[in-house]
């Protein structure tokens, strides 16, 4: 059984995560086995950090997580960690030394807020010959990974376009919250590598379109305004199929892939499609999203 720490209690997802890893107050099929949460440090924010104090009672008095009170105390207890943070300027801060101690860590979205934050921290993993990942829950939605197994029956794509609500808070751009369909469209794509950004802020909603290296065409929309599910409908050269995605497990399958990436010391997504995702974001941000609507 791995050992694991987590660490910024500014989510939700540091609650769910460590409810199905130490199957505390969630249903028997929403468990995921081979790791555990013993270790958390609360850590800082500088977006949410009011809801540091009830995630830490809840992770220490209801999940049986020893709370710590440095990051580094968090060093030769766990064999793996989840950075939490909802603020991605910081995880490469977070990530160094733990990488640095030989210790692989998952990376809660965003990866970092900066390609050049990004590519840092996969150099760290390199240099150690770590595992790194970082992935939104929606990736492995089985509505999105339904697709990516029947790609050959439905064809390459020739156009995706993803779905999803947009933060009406803290957002910076296009990294916090908008990632969720972003990644939802790289996973239909089957990887990286996009060219120019055409974007477009109209009054309720933002959009983002792209070419992709294959020569399809890869589109996202994102709104903080009414009833926005996460849906995509995938265009390929045989099928087209358009779908809603369910997030009752969503969590649970995330989990699945942190924990095989810790026993494996492989990750599921490859980091140049990790990359590319930052890339996108930050060429979403540089062509528009950062700037306040006028």
């Amino acid at each position: 059984m791995l050992k694991l720490g987590i660490l910024d209690f500014d989510t939700s997802h540091v609650v769910q995560f460590a409810r199905r890893l130490n199957r505390v107050g969630v249903e028997e099929d929403q468990w995921v086995d081979g790791a555990r949460i013993t270790h958390g440090w609360p850590g800082t924010s500088r977006i949410m950090p009011e809801r540091i104090p009830g995630f830490a009672k809840t992770l220490g008095e209801e999940c049986g997580v020893a709370l710590v009170d440095k990051l580094e105390d968090l060093l030769g207890k766990v064999d793996g960690v989840l950075i939490e943070s909802n603020d991605g300027s910081i995880h490469l801060e977070r990530a160094r030394p733990f990488l640095e101690a030989g210790i692989p860590v998952f990376i809660d979205k965003p990866f970092a807020l900066s390609v050049k934050d990004a590519e840092a921290i996969a150099n760290l993993a390199a240099r150690k010959n770590l595992p790194i990942f970082s992935s939104s829950s929606l990736r492995f939605a089985p509505e999105v990974q339904d697709i990516v197994l029947r790609r050959d029956e439905l064809g390459a794509p020739v156009a995706v376009h993803a779905l999803g609500p947009q933060s009406g808070g803290y957002t910076a751009g296009w990294f916090f919250y908008a990632i969720h369909a972003v990644e939802t469209l790289f996973a239909l794509m089957g990887g990286p590598g996009h060219g120019d950004i055409q974007y477009l802020r109209a009054e309720l909603a933002e959009h983002a379109v792209t070419r992709f290296n294959s020569g399809a065409l890869g589109s996202v929309s994102v709104s903080p305004k009414g009833g926005h599910p996460y849906a995509f409908t995938y265009v390929g050269e045989k099928q087209t199929v358009t779908a809603r995605i369910d997030t009752k497990n969503i969590y649970r399958e995330l989990l699945k892939r942190i924990v095989a990436t810790f026993q494996t010391g492989k990750a599921p997504i490859p980091i140049e499609e990790t990359l590319g995702v930052i890339r996108f974001l930050e060429d979403v941000n540089r062509a528009g999203a950062e700037r306040p609507a006028s």
